[in-house]
């Protein structure tokens, strides 16, 4: 490292050993910041893959730690720093793919793209989800259900993937059914 940067920053050597030396407290502080920033991510880029890639930076040296800074905050920001440019390199290619779409020159219509979910509308998706892990808290069975509708899996793939049989599957969505019946009466009476 140059001498510029090294009084800019810590040495990759001094972040490998501060990462070692974190506590158990720490290490669960570290893995609650990465699912912060990691919420709304697609199915397939999990909040682990956004912590290794953080930490990786780090020791690549391609993120440098500067003096004063806490580690911790250190790699929140890091982490925050490469979702972000993830949500901006999705951004660029829905517009790439917007603009592709001329009709003006009698080409086919491009498939409708969705809208990305702004912070707020993650924000709420995040704490409808919450409430409804906490509505099922007590019930295993519709636990595993929500995790595998959440992942895109069908029914008989749920089965499978969780060791669940037809008939509890059934029981359980019916449970489940009736449960976000009463809830949401409850919600939406005056």
């Amino acid at each position: 490292m140059s001498g510029a940067a090294a009084a800019v920053g810590r040495t990759a050597a001094d972040a490998a050993s501060a990462i070692q030396a974190l506590s158990e407290t720490d290490l669960v502080r570290l893995k609650a910041l990465a699912q912060l920033w990691s919420r709304g991510l697609p199915a397939g880029l999990s909040w682990v893959d956004v912590l290794h890639e953080a930490i990786v930076r780090v020791l690549d040296g391609s993120r440098v730690w500067p003096l004063g800074v806490p580690i911790l905050a250190f790699l929140s920001g890091v982490m925050r720093s490469i979702c972000d440019d993830y949500w901006r390199r999705v951004r660029h290619e829905q517009r790439l793919l917007v603009s592709r779409d001329d009709h003006s020159q009698g080409g086919p219509a491009a498939e409708p793209v969705d809208e990305l979910a702004d912070p707020e509308r993650v924000a709420v998706a995040v704490a409808g989800l919450a409430e409804v892990f906490r509505l099922f808290a007590g019930d295993p069975v519709a636990l595993k259900i929500i995790d595998g509708m959440a992942n895109g899996l069908k029914a008989k793939d749920i089965c499978g993937a969780y060791n669940i049989s037809a008939l509890d599957y059934d029981t359980a969505r019916r449970r489940m059914r009736r449960r976000l019946l009463r809830y949401q009466r409850h919600w939406s009476a005056p």
